[in-house]
């Protein structure tokens, strides 16, 4: 039987640059080489695209030949050659990309699979977008009756507007938390506890979108579970977050060794299967497809639980809660990717039995 072969695309534009490299590098290692062969192919920070050989992600750096994305059905890949050698396509079954944030997460690298008609990991342009946007998935989950913190969106331009921190503080009792709307790994988010550091926090977040989000603080315990289907879909174990730090930040994901990822968590069976229930509900109402990891805040002196996030490419490292949390509920990480990658064929081929030719009569 054939090798199916899997393009692993890492790295990218964004500030997530080094973790989607780490991430690859685990991919990779769990890949069965006797079921796959991969192709892994590095997006720099530049924008340039290089396929490189089929080692190790964080060894291999940028070079390799320089390869071109198509979006031409049929065409996918092109290799550009060495020193202008010509140009041939490369032969791609399915796409698993692992790269975190803009432009890899946020629906733009979905359209070119799409329009290429490549078989790929994960949600589709809407659903990529939607979840990405921490504001629109706020007010789409909201309209749906699901719990989201209170909060309020502006535009980076609108940070010096008197009326718009006002807003804020008339909505708003501190503490509250400062985010970019389209980011991820916790990157320019700022917990503030008095008027005095909101405009600083504002700032820091505009560094890495235009569009803002401030939401209410809540003391709770930080929650994740992970998604696995096209829908219907199946939901983990729930895990849990322990951290020394105000919030599961940066440091605390990826440097911080205190950090205590506790799987399953401490929770009765009622709120166990009430999180579950809820993270299939949110998967479904922001048009999630193969896989997706939700994050809930749990009130510690109450029973307020709301839903904080979706990831539609959640975290791949060893550290990661994604695959952590299906090893927990009976799926070795080898056996989710195998899972994950059978997804991304259901999906593409119900889409491509769509009809694209209008018939008269039909």
């Amino acid at each position: 039987m054939a090798k199916l072969r899997v393009g692993l695309i890492f790295g990218g534009r964004s500030v997530e640059h080094e973790v989607s490299i780490a991430s690859a590098t685990s991919v990779l290692k769990a890949l069965d080489p006797a079921r796959y062969e991969v192709m892994p192919i590095r997006v720099e920070n530049d924008g340039r695209w290089f396929v490189t050989s089929p080692g190790p992600p964080d060894q291999i750096g940028g070079v390799g030949e320089v390869i071109q994305p198509q979006a031409i059905p049929g065409e996918g890949l092109v290799s550009c050659g060495d020193q202008g050698a010509g140009t041939k396509r490369l032969e791609i079954d399915v796409v698993f990309s692992v790269i975190h944030g803009r432009g890899g997460e946020d629906g733009a690298l979905q359209g070119l699979f799409e329009l290429a008609e490549l078989p790929y990991v994960g949600s589709g342009v809407l659903g990529s977008a939607i979840q990405m946007d921490k504001e629109v998935a706020k007010r789409l989950l909201h309209a749906a009756g699901l719990p989201v913190t209170p909060w309020v969106s502006l535009s980076a331009s609108e940070i010096h507007d008197a009326r718009t921190r006002q807003r804020i503080l008339d909505n708003l009792p501190f503490p509250i938390f400062v985010k970019p709307a389209n980011s991820g790994s916790s990157v320019g988010i700022s917990r503030v506890d008095e008027q005095d550091g909101l405009i600083s926090a504002l700032n820091d977040a505009a560094r890495y979108d235009t569009k803002l989000l401030v939401e209410q603080g809540i003391d709770a315990r930080e929650l994740e579970v992970a998604i696995l289907g096209n829908g219907p879909y199946e939901a983990s174990v729930v895990g849990e977050i322990l951290t020394e730090h105000a919030f599961y930040d940066y440091e605390a994901k990826y440097i911080e060794e205190s950090t205590n990822l506790v799987v399953p968590a401490t929770l009765s069976q009622r709120q166990a299967d009430a999180l579950r229930e809820m993270a299939t509900d949110a998967a479904g109402v922001l048009e999630g497809a193969g896989l997706a990891r939700v994050d809930f805040l749990l009130e510690r002196n109450g029973d307020g639980c709301y839903i904080n996030e979706i990831n539609s490419i959640p975290g791949f490292t060893e550290s990661s809660m994604y695959p952590r949390l299906w090893e927990a509920s009976g799926l070795a990480y080898p056996a989710l990717l195998d899972r994950i990658i059978e997804l991304a064929f259901d999906r593409h081929a119900a889409r491509s039995n769509l009809e694209t030719l209008y018939r008269r009569g039909s």
